[in-house]
C-alpha cells in the first residue's frame, strides 16, 4: 500500500489508550542515513485560543503506531500525558 505524506496529513491521530484525538499530522522525522520515519509530529495546543503559537508538539514514535487506516491513525501511548516542547 503506497500512501503519500499530504494524504496522512489528513487523518486524524487517536491514542487507542484513551481515545484521545491528538489532531493531524504537521510534520515527520526522518532518518535520512537509513531512509526510515522515526516519528510523527502533530502540533500540541495552541497557547492563548492560538493567538501566539503552539508551546509545543506531540511527537510520536514510529514503533508506537499501530494501525494506518483510510480516515485514522491509531497509535498506542500508554504513559501518554503532555506534548513535548520542541
Amino acid at each position: 500500500m503506497l500512501v503519500r505524506i499530504s494524504d496522512l496529513r489528513l487523518r486524524d491521530v487517536v491514542n487507542i489508550v484513551d481515545g484521545r484525538r491528538l489532531g493531524v499530522i504537521a510534520d515527520l522525522e526522518i532518518d535520512l542515513e537509513n531512509g526510515r520515519i522515526r516519528a510523527l509530529v502533530v502540533p500540541g495546543p495552541s497557547s492563548f485560543w492560538g493567538l501566539f503559537g503552539k508551546d509545543s508538539d506531540y511527537v510520536i514514535p514510529w514503533e508506537r503506531i499501530k494501525k494506518i487506516g483510510e480516515d485514522v491513525i491509531l497509535v498506542e501511548m500508554p504513559n501518554f500525558t503532555e506534548p513535548v516542547s520542541r
